[in-house]
């Protein structure tokens, strides 16, 4: 299968969603269920690395947020065979240097 398309249909087929939580409006994406598939959680891993692949220029870092990022973001560098960076929001446990900047939250808040 090498269609990026049919291997996001059959990813999007397996992320259980749940109306209304955490509050009224907001359509929660529990990407655990594709986690729990290795058969499709190796999906995903294709269509995240070819995605970012074909960003020019060429990536020289992955950056991501806490939570889902710490998921996702470590396998993209080791593919890419570049540096991953993690952010924490406030209040994470870092150690060593760190910087602190603010960045809008739009979550249901």
């Amino acid at each position: 299968m090498s269609n990026i398309k049919d291997k996001i249909k059959i990813i999007e087929s397996h992320v259980k969603s749940y109306p209304d939580f955490p509050k009224k409006g907001i359509l929660f994406w529990d990407v655990f269920s594709v986690l729990q598939n290795p058969e499709i959680f190796g999906l995903l891993k294709e269509v995240l690395v070819q995605t970012v692949k074909e960003i020019q220029p060429p990536v020289d870092c992955v950056v991501a947020l806490d939570a889902r990022g710490f998921l996702f973001g470590p396998l993209i560098s080791l593919e890419l065979k570049v540096p991953f960076v993690p952010i924490r929001k406030k209040g994470g446990s870092c150690r060593g240097k760190s910087d602190r900047i603010r960045i809008p939250w739009n979550m249901g808040r």
